[in-house]
């Protein structure tokens, strides 16, 4: 039977009238590299505030690790490595003086758990005298990694690491998190961009607060169950509303130069579309079938919100 790391139930939390956590329920398991996937607004932060003890939420509770995250604060703190969205180290200090800072709160050495960051260190070396404010992008996300890992944490909250660094320091950092993972450390991050979902043993779908599935990312999108079509024409912008308006249609959405449509019917055949477009006058018209991605899933999920939440 899998241990349970975080146990999530029924969390609400609201800013000012803003419904920020909308009855989140969900459990992780220990070792596992989960992912919160949604876009800005989705409430990811705001769920990893709670689960790091920086947030009380107006109702629900939530354990890590066992430990209650509002009367357990202080054990949950010793246990989590949390490394937040926005670049939070001391500027002005050196690479070494930063991890040397943050190993002191944890009554550690830099050198106790050397053997957990090493392969980022290596990265760092040449920058050790280097303050961090001067340190480049991806520099500066792989020192953030190496001051949580320090203390040799059962959990490591990732909130958007990835964000704002280039595509080879996104792939080098997913490699490092894979690593960390087989050390025996549970992590949990979470990110807007969808590629990154596939990296994951498991991902929540997050929007407006709300968890729309919860699986590994080849189940969601095993589980889309329908034809998908990508569609385009010489009229792009007028597109979707013309395709929302076929019987039965159920999601379209734009994604790159093509429209993705989705139809309620099994028996669905793509070439009504292009009789219709034509009969719109469009010409210049494709249409053709496609594999759904992990961000097919996500959209068509989003839509099926709206309309339920609609009705």
């Amino acid at each position: 039977m899998k241990q349970i790391a975080v146990d999530i139930r029924d969390i609400r939390k609201s800013y000012t009238g803003i419904k920020a956590l909308q009855g989140i329920n969900i459990q992780i398991n220990s070792g596992e590299l989960f992912g919160f996937i949604g876009p800005d607004g989705a409430g990811k932060t705001s769920l990893f505030h709670i689960l790091t003890s920086l947030v009380i939420p107006d109702s629900g509770s939530a354990t890590v690790a066992g430990y209650d995250t509002i009367h357990d604060y202080r054990e949950i703190r010793k246990i989590v490595g949390y490394m937040p969205g926005k670049f939070s180290l001391y500027q002005d200090l050196t690479v070494d003086e930063n991890l040397k800072f943050f190993a002191g709160i944890f009554r550690t050495t830099i050198h106790e758990h050397f053997e957990l960051y090493k392969d980022i260190f290596a990265q760092l070396e040449p920058f050790r005298k280097r303050k961090a404010g001067q340190l480049s992008g991806g520099m500066k996300q792989k020192l953030a990694l190496s001051c949580a890992l320090v203390h040799k944490p059962q959990l490591l909250f990732l909130d958007e690491p990835t964000t704002g660094v280039d595509a080879v320091s996104r792939t080098e950092f997913w490699e490092i998190l894979q690593r960390i993972k087989y050390m025996g450390i549970t992590v949990i991050v979470s990110t807007p961009y969808m590629d990154e979902a596939a990296l994951c043993d498991r991902v929540a779908l997050m929007n407006k607060g709300s968890i729309m599935a919860v699986n590994s990312p080849e189940n969601i999108v095993r589980s889309f169950g329908k034809n998908l079509y990508a569609v385009k024409s010489e009229q792009m912008f007028p597109l979707p509303g013309l395709l929302a308006t076929i019987e039965h249609t159920k999601a379209v959405y734009r994604s790159g130069e093509y429209i993705h449509y989705l139809n309620e019917k099994d028996d669905f055949d793509p070439v009504l579309i292009e009789i219709y477009l034509r009969a719109c006058g469009h010409g210049m018209i494709q249409v053709h079938q496609i594999a759904p991605s992990i961000e097919d899933c996500f959209m068509v999920l989003m839509q099926q919100s709206k309309a339920q939440k609609a009705a």
